[in-house]
């Protein structure tokens, strides 16, 4: 009679119980609401558009074909055709921005090259911060850059935001979505354990970023498996998270 086959288990995997270090950002562009608009007084000119939260009042940058310099600063590579615009504003939630007609692009005198990039580089086609300006006349702390290139969806052009970072106190930070904590849209979504569907979400899957489990059935899964319940890839840590305030 052959041996019964012994199945190896993985390692476990511990969940980290370490208080995550909290970044105030004080200025965010809701990455999902970039758009470009047609400009209704000049034909073939399009307009960039979003929408964004402002603790503070500050002022919003948008540099086309930019590139990075230190400090956290854009320059523009085109200058001399299309010259950065900047624009204040006053501290809000749920803000929409668009340019004013008659500082809009016309994409269409540009190569496909220098629109369509599918990774970060030096030139980036389309650049945004928001940077915050407290009142007082403080010294801005802090700064968000959206990194954008450009998409054809059925023959029209679409902004694709590539990345997003932040500064803080002269540290910078690449700003990363968090997948299972609600939604925008959704307000009702479950935002119950997948496992027990009872107790909420407080441990955050790495590398993959689901938000699924309770504290109690991670520890008890990682004996089990070392795979995501939702995405089924393979968990390199486990991270508790502080609950979510409404």
């Amino acid at each position: 009679m052959s041996e019964p086959y012994d199945h190896p288990m993985p390692p476990p995997r511990d969940v980290v119980d370490e208080k995550p270090v909290t970044i105030r950002n004080d200025t965010n562009l809701k990455k999902e609401t970039l758009t470009l608009e047609q400009d209704p007084v000049n034909p073939g000119r399009l307009l960039v558009a979003f929408m964004f939260d402002a603790l503070v009042s500050g002022r919003i940058t948008v540099v086309f074909f930019a590139k990075e310099v230190p400090e956290f600063q854009l320059t523009a590579t085109k200058a001399d055709t299309l010259q950065p615009i900047t624009f204040d504003f006053e501290k809000g939630l749920g803000q929409k921005f668009i340019q004013p007609s008659g500082t809009g692009v016309d994409l269409s005198a540009f190569e496909d090259s220098e629109l369509f990039k599918e990774a970060e580089t030096d030139i980036i086609p389309l650049a945004i911060k928001l940077e915050a300006a407290p009142e007082g006349g403080k010294s801005s702390r802090c700064m968000q850059i959206t990194q954008v290139t450009y998409v054809k969806d059925e023959g029209e052009i679409k902004p694709s935001v590539i990345k997003q970072f932040i500064s803080v106190n002269g540290t910078r930070y690449e700003l990363q979505d968090i997948y299972g904590i609600g939604d925008a849209v959704d307000e009702n979504a479950r935002k119950e354990c997948v496992i027990c569907l009872s107790e909420p979400r407080d441990v955050m899957v790495l590398p993959c970023r689901h938000v699924c489990m309770c504290v109690g059935c991670a520890k008890e899964l990682r004996f089990q498996t070392n795979l995501c319940p939702v995405c089924r890839q393979h968990v390199e840590r486990l991270l508790k998270i502080p609950p979510l305030k409404d």
